[in-house]
């Protein structure tokens, strides 16, 4: 169960590691220059609930 578990747990971090990949490819802009140097609290909190939808129905489907 342990193996399992952490074979669940390797997909779930490339799957969320490809996401994070695909929303930086895809945005026009340089995320971390907008957060980090604009101060773009808005940014934040959107790329937030993203990041924790996409944690969520991760951890749905690795669950079963």
């Amino acid at each position: 169960n342990l193996a399992i578990a952490a074979m669940y747990a390797a997909l779930g971090v490339i799957l969320f590691g490809l996401f994070w990949l695909i929303v930086v490819k895809v945005s026009p802009f340089s995320i971390r220059k907008e957060i980090e140097d604009d101060q773009n609290t808005a940014l934040g909190i959107v790329l937030g609930c993203g990041i924790l939808g996409i944690a969520i129905i991760i951890a749905a489907a690795v669950s079963g």
